[in-house]
């Protein structure tokens, strides 16, 4: 399974953008769909999820501000980043969890660079 992130970039304080997250190849069924962030000299940290059911979850940090969604048929996870903060700066990763050949699998996209300036 690939998975391509993009819609990362540069944005001023209070700006927006939309990140997206593709997966493609042997995929029978998506469980869930989650993104993390990662900035720099800090650890992975989770950002909001979303479920084969809708279920949507999102981190203290973003509540109120980002907006997880998905495309079913194109098994497609977006994240729609209001209000973007200097603190929001890392690299987005999205992660899919997802039925295959073999029984449940994860992967990892590759990453896209958000940087926020003030």
């Amino acid at each position: 399974v690939q998975l391509q992130a993009s819609g990362g970039g540069l944005v001023q304080a209070g700006g927006s953008l939309r990140l997206s997250c593709a997966a493609s190849g042997s995929i029978f069924s998506i469980i869930a769909m989650t993104w993390y962030r990662q900035a720099p000299q800090k650890q992975r940290e989770y950002v909001a999820s979303i479920t084969s059911g809708d279920s949507t979850d999102y981190a203290d940090s973003v509540k109120g501000r980002f907006t997880v969604s998905r495309d079913t048929a194109k098994n497609t996870v977006y994240l729609q980043m209001n209000s973007l903060k200097p603190e929001d700066t890392a690299v987005y990763y999205c992660q899919v969890i997802y039925r295959t050949y073999g029984g449940t699998k994860s992967g990892w996209g590759q990453g896209t660079q958000v940087t926020v300036s003030s």
